[in-house]
């Protein structure tokens, strides 16, 4: 009878369990705009210098002397914040202070202590540390160190003087404790730095009154214009890309539990040298004559070379270059007359300034839009494409764009239904593998409480054999 209730539990248990994923599943699918967690906590106050003061042996340090993930806190450190690196993925280290008790972080008092946790790192505050030896237990990588966080600062390289819109700027920035640089590879897991832009303002330059921007990050990661993984040196791609006017570079350093930055001297993004102007050939059997003038003001004109590309009314691409064979404030190449419509131009330029600073930039896109010619009985439409741009084509013409664009939007459509139905099919995995798990698991149980049933009962009839046994 116990058996049978054993086995009914297990049924309806299976039934529940098979119920609540394949809710789970459907609500899976029902929310497909769910965002990642935040992977860092709220900043709180930022630190005030010295505040946090060195350990103190023979010299000023950055680093706890331990051994064997032991080390010692003097009784002069009024507040500490410090850093163990440990292995991605591994779960948050142990602190055992003198007296023996462990600090975690699960058991941290909000009033004395902070714990921010990552995949890579523990960042661990504490205001009036216990004196003595303490240990840190955990997954520590071997190499790594126990640094004691000062005053985290970065040394900027000063923006040009001379900088121009449309311009690619290589910045590299330096991280400091306090005098001693940061040369720690796995702290680039630990700081976040950003490159804020805020016009000052002055009525003086176009720019006033102009939105903060938010320009780049920094990186230390051996992509893009970074060089060498993990050396210390980070390296922001500055692209600048807005108003020409007079703008106040600030640099921010986001840890965990804090937040420093770092002001340079305001200065100046001059307008884009470069001016692109095209003149349209009304022969379709001749090409168009594009001019780039260019402004003597902050650059040398002979030194300038030119990358660009012309993307024609039907989508189709070409590129072209002009070499320093031209000299002089203008340059001309020519633009094949394909066929009516919009023509754009994106043109890279490359040269030196008047200080001889060598620069790359870009120019802003220039757009040109080519009229139909009305022949006989023909009838022209005017269409606006993606980008708002007008453009007069005939009517065959027209219908071609359309039919163009409902192709690009099916094909979207297309793309986007076989995303969701592979999504649909991983979840219905999920389903039959998370209940086929549910069955194995009951059917185990039941074979295995069956055979102890057969066993209980050959045991009680082999009983009752020596009882009737004795008893005869």
């Amino acid at each position: 009878m116990e058996i049978n209730k054993f086995v009914m539990l297990c049924f309806f248990t299976l039934i529940s369990l098979s119920s609540f994923i394949t809710f789970a599943a459907e609500t899976l699918l029902q929310k497909s705009d769910l965002q990642e967690p935040k992977k860092f906590i709220e900043q709180v106050k930022s630190l005030q210098k010295n505040n946090i003061k060195y350990y103190q042996s023979d010299n000023k340090t950055n680093q706890i002397p331990y051994f064997d993930n032991r080390f010692r806190i003097d009784s002069t450190l009024d507040e500490i914040t410090m850093i163990f690196f440990r292995r991605r993925g591994s779960r948050p280290i142990v602190l055992v202070r003198p007296d023996g008790s462990k600090l975690r972080l699960d058991n941290i008092d909000p009033d004395k202590e902070q714990w921010h946790d990552d995949s890579t790192f523990d960042l661990i505050k504490i205001k009036k540390p216990m004196p003595g030896p303490w240990q840190a237990i955990g997954q520590i990588l071997p190499e790594s160190q126990i640094m004691v966080l000062s005053e985290v600062r970065i040394e900027v390289t000063p923006l040009p003087d001379d900088a121009l819109a449309g311009e690619i700027l290589k910045v590299t920035g330096k991280l400091y404790n306090d005098d001693k640089p940061i040369n720690t590879p796995h702290f680039r897991n630990v700081v976040k730095l950003d490159v804020n832009f805020y016009s000052t303002n002055n009525t003086d330059y176009e720019n006033f009154g102009a939105s903060a921007l938010k320009l780049t990050s920094f990186f230390d990661d051996g992509k893009g214009l970074d060089e060498y993984a993990g050396d210390g040196l980070f390296t922001g791609d500055f692209h600048l890309d807005f108003a020409a006017g007079q703008w106040q570079p600030i640099f921010l350093i986001k840890l965990p539990m804090a937040t420093r930055e770092l002001r340079q001297k305001p200065f100046v993004l001059h307008k884009s040298p470069i001016n692109i102007d095209v003149e349209t050939s009304e022969d379709e059997n001749q090409p168009h004559h594009m001019t780039l003038s260019i402004n003597p003001a902050y650059v040398e004109p002979d030194t300038l070379i030119f990358q660009g590309k012309v993307t024609f009314p039907d989508k189709t691409v070409e590129s072209f270059s002009i070499m320093d064979d031209q000299k002089g404030a203008t340059r001309l190449t020519e633009i094949k007359n394909t066929e009516s419509g919009i023509y754009r131009i994106d043109v890279t330029a490359f040269g030196k300034t008047t200080t001889g600073r060598e620069f790359r930039l870009t120019v802003p896109e220039y757009s040109f839009n080519v009229k139909a010619k009305v022949k006989d009985n023909e009838v022209l439409v005017t269409t606006v494409d993606e980008n708002g741009i007008e453009q007069t084509v005939s009517v065959d013409r027209a219908e071609k764009l359309l039919a163009d664009r409902a192709a690009e939007l099916a094909e979207a459509k297309i793309i986007k239904q076989k995303e969701e139905a592979e999504k649909k099919t991983q979840t219905i995995i999920m389903i039959v593998v998370g209940n086929s798990l549910i069955i194995i698991v009951a059917l185990v149980l039941f074979f295995v409480m069956r055979m102890k049933k057969n066993s209980t009962i050959k045991s009680e009839s082999s009983e009752s054999s020596k009882k009737i046994k004795k008893k005869k």
